[in-house]
């Protein structure tokens, strides 16, 4: 992860990562466009046949309590206050069975490949998300951040299994390959951990090329610039022939679709393949409330249809561009949203893009919307789903910030609720029958 002042770049953490396995890749660049699929109105209850009724069941009990505002938004304070009544091991043997099931794969690494099976079969493919929460100033200490590397490499492990910066690019790829670089700006110490920070990422990324795919999440806009310019520097480095490492673009940004052309550009100059992962952003609360208190403009668009329309335009822009280069550029378009879902397949069908070419894949959380995820993939699309792992303790930080983030998602899935419902009573109704 980074850290990032407002005038300066500051110190690294470790990068958010999440990991990719590689996949075939192909790309038809003509294409007769017919009607889309009507199974893309994402109405059809037998997408959920591949479940079973305990989980069928879950799902339904897990998703009822999560279309209550007071629960989602207070998760955190709950589940602090379940650990504390009920001890740690009657905390963890009632939230294995249920929101744990529900949304991580597993602690180990057989329980994280029957997971990761168990998607394949579903023709979906993991992303895996390495649970490490950390905001500013919450941790230092060099011992660390070589335990976040660690965790880093062992996620390469699993998934092999299955602005305004004085810095230029060159200058950080030389940092990353050992050169002893003065960065200006930063005194000795600060310079001695940004190498530090670098060299770590940069063992993580040579672990990772050839094998799977590494995307950088982004953070608070206090963290995105050096962010951003660390992760072009490994695009430099090691996107060379191929899209092995990605950067994240939140959309509710004002400035998200003027980062994301300045991104293309740079690409296009220094010779790059770029990998976009495309969000409409986490952090609109504390971002609006930061500014306010900074006396700053609030960076966030002022209203819901603001957003959508800076997120279809970005995905706009970035199909354009793969249509063009499909072998210089890629997006995952990681949205819970049905209609953005069926514009990106519009679009494809449009400009001849192929479902299962590799250049476009879509993208969503383990346990959630997977009537969208697994009606993509019946309909030949490339589908992810994000799937954190490890203990209960390690991910508890992780399911918090994800319930928050998405709490708009978790209280409007009526329709996945309903489409559940139906898939429920229809198999009761075959065992009444039998």
């Amino acid at each position: 992860m980074m850290m990032c002042s407002r005038l300066r770049p500051s110190l690294p953490r470790l990068l958010p990562l999440r990991l990719m396995g590689t996949g075939t890749s192909k790309t038809v660049a003509v294409k007769q466009p017919d009607l889309l699929s009507a199974s893309l109105a994402f109405e059809d209850p037998s997408a959920f046949r591949v479940k079973s009724l305990g989980e069928l069941l879950r799902a339904l009990g897990i998703f009822r309590l999560c279309s209550f505002p007071v629960l989602v938004n207070n998760s955190g304070k709950l589940m602090s206050v379940a650990r504390t009544l009920l001890g740690r091991r009657g905390f963890s043997l009632l939230l294995r069975p249920t929101v744990y099931a529900q949304f991580v794969a597993g602690e180990n690494e057989s329980e994280i490949s029957q997971s990761m099976e168990k998607l394949s079969m579903l023709g979906l493919r993991p992303m895996l998300a390495v649970p490490i929460e950390e905001d500013l100033g919450e941790s230092t200490g060099e011992k660390r951040y070589d335990n976040n590397m660690e965790a880093m490499l062992e996620c390469v492990k699993l998934t092999t299994l299955m602005a305004e910066q004085p810095y230029d690019l060159n200058l950080l790829v030389r940092a990353m390959d050992g050169e002893s670089i003065n960065f200006p700006g930063l005194d000795d110490r600060e310079v001695a951990h940004f190498l530090c920070g670098l060299q770590r990422l940069n063992k993580i990324a040579e672990a990772s090329v050839n094998k799977v795919r590494v995307l950088v999440d982004a953070e608070y806009t206090y963290m995105n610039p050096a962010l951003s310019l660390v992760t072009m520097a490994m695009m430099k480095k090691f996107n060379k022939d191929g899209t092995w490492i990605w950067n994240t673009y939140q959309c509710y940004l004002k400035e998200s679709r003027s980062l994301l052309l300045e991104a293309l550009h740079l690409s296009n100059n220094e010779g790059f393949c770029l990998g976009v992962k495309l969000v409409r952003g986490a952090y609109m609360d504390k971002e609006r409330k930061l500014a306010e208190k900074e006396g700053r403009q609030d960076p966030v668009h002022q209203c819901w249809e603001d957003t959508n329309d800076s997120y279809n335009s970005s995905l706009d822009v970035m199909l354009e561009a793969i249509s063009q280069k499909p072998e210089r550029y890629r997006i995952i378009v990681a949205t819970h949203n049905e209609e953005s879902v069926r514009r990106a397949a519009k679009r494809m069908e449009e400009l001849g893009i192929d479902n299962d070419g590799g250049s476009v894949c879509f993208g969503q959380l383990l346990g959630m919307c997977d009537h969208v995820s697994l009606t993509l993939a019946k309909e030949g699309y490339v589908v992810y789903k994000s799937v954190p792992y490890g203990s209960v303790d390690d991910t508890l930080p992780y399911l918090v910030r994800r319930a928050q983030e998405n709490r708009t998602v978790l209280q409007g899935i009526r329709k996945e609720r309903d489409l559940l419902r139906q898939e429920l009573y229809r198999r009761l109704s075959l065992r009444r029958g039998s």
